[in-house]
């Protein structure tokens, strides 16, 4: 399936939709005046349509194994000499627990892309082992057809994260040299996918530091503004995760300073007020209290991004991989664990986060969604 967005991003930036003309504008140099000006419009907008409410959410990684050569991330295949594992479904079950105890009721399952470790009904397996006791699952995996998606939703499964990386096209080639993410046209179409498969909930974003970041945050509104025309039945989230240090050594492209992040920030929520706004752990916590409140609806806390992070699961099976093959180590440092996919900035505990929020007079919202909401409904009917 071609994304039929691919014509609109071919044409940027010389051919853009009122909507996107308007976005590129917001993207052009400002006084500190005029930033001023648009932070104070930005949260006066989330306000309208988001009241004080903070979605919060826990990545749980359930493997990092990856077929994919991927220049800026730890997990990248050519790192051969990480620790890496897949936990089971009782372990992925232990997670869970722990997160929900922590207060999540939102938990987005991560994987690498690995045919051989994520595979035969793996996932599927996952989403109904935790969907009893967490009412919103996510998933941020290797993209799929949309029958496969379509089974994801029956297991339980309401969101869908995939992030682009970067829209420039001959970019994504040089950063992406081997494995199924080679294929520009195909991860961009899995959105649409995704939707035809029947979620509801669908998150896109793009990595910050690899191209231009004004050119990256116009092809990234364009596609958003394409989604919400042709998945009009969805609601969206949308991501600008800057660059981390990860395994491999790789170093950011391109500058995206705090006030170009609070500029994107700001441009986004004045051009699309009810699209909910993603800020992770990845930025340092200074910085993420002051955006609570500029626009950002949905946040991690007390994130780890290794299989297994948060309660020591799956330690006993840590391994390498080499060449697609397992590589079992014979002797493993008391220390060890599973590489993680970037580094955290935001070291703080869900808790910590949360009495952050509060300072600021807004709720953190552990729970927005139950399956309970469709039967009464068809009740009621």
């Amino acid at each position: 399936m071609q994304s039929s967005f691919l014509p609109v991003l071919d044409a940027l930036p010389a051919r853009k939709s009122p909507l996107m003309e308007k976005f590129s504008s917001l993207l052009e140099v400002k006084t500190p005046s005029q930033l001023e000006a648009m932070a104070r419009e930005a949260r006066g907008i989330t306000r309208r349509n988001f009241g004080r409410t903070m979605r919060m959410f826990a990545p749980l990684y359930v493997s990092n194994e990856c077929v994919n050569n991927c220049s800026y991330c730890g997990f990248s295949r050519d790192n051969a000499s990480i620790m890496r594992v897949t936990l089971t479904v009782e372990q992925v079950v232990k997670e869970a627990q722990h997160l929900v105890a922590q207060g999540f009721r939102n938990i987005l399952l991560v994987a690498g892309e690995h045919p051989k470790f994520v595979s035969d009904g793996y996932l599927e397996q996952c989403i109904r082992a935790i969907r009893d006791f967490v009412p919103t699952v996510g998933i941020e995996v290797g993209p799929m057809e949309a029958p496969e998606y379509e089974q994801m939703v029956k297991a339980g499964c309401e969101g869908l994260v995939v992030y682009q990386e970067t829209y420039d096209r001959e970019l994504y080639a040089e950063m992406h040299t081997a494995g199924p993410k080679k294929d520009f046209e195909w991860r961009i179409a899995c959105p649409e996918r995704g939707y035809a498969g029947g979620f509801r909930r669908i998150g896109i974003g793009a990595l910050f530091g690899l191209s231009d970041w004004r050119l990256e945050a116009l092809r990234l509104a364009a596609h958003l503004e394409h989604l919400y025309k042709h998945c009009w039945k969805a609601s969206f989230t949308v991501a600008f995760p800057r660059l981390r240090p990860a395994a491999g050594g790789f170093q950011p492209r391109t500058g995206f300073p705090d006030w170009a992040l609070v500029q994107t920030l700001c441009a986004f929520r004045m051009i699309f007020p009810e699209v909910g706004i993603v800020l992770s752990t990845r930025e340092p916590a200074p910085l993420r209290d002051s955006l609570a409140t500029l626009g950002v609806t949905v946040m991690s806390a007390g994130s780890h991004t290794e299989p297994g992070g948060y309660t020591g699961a799956g330690n006993d099976d840590l391994h390498l991989t080499v060449k697609g093959r397992r590589v079992d180590v014979q002797e493993k440092a008391e220390s060890a664990k599973a590489e993680g996919q970037f580094g955290i900035a935001d070291e703080r505990s869900p808790a910590e986060v949360a009495a952050m929020l509060q300072k600021q007079g807004l709720d953190a919202v552990w729970k927005d969604w139950d399956p309970a909401i469709l039967n009464e409904g068809a009740l009621a009917a």
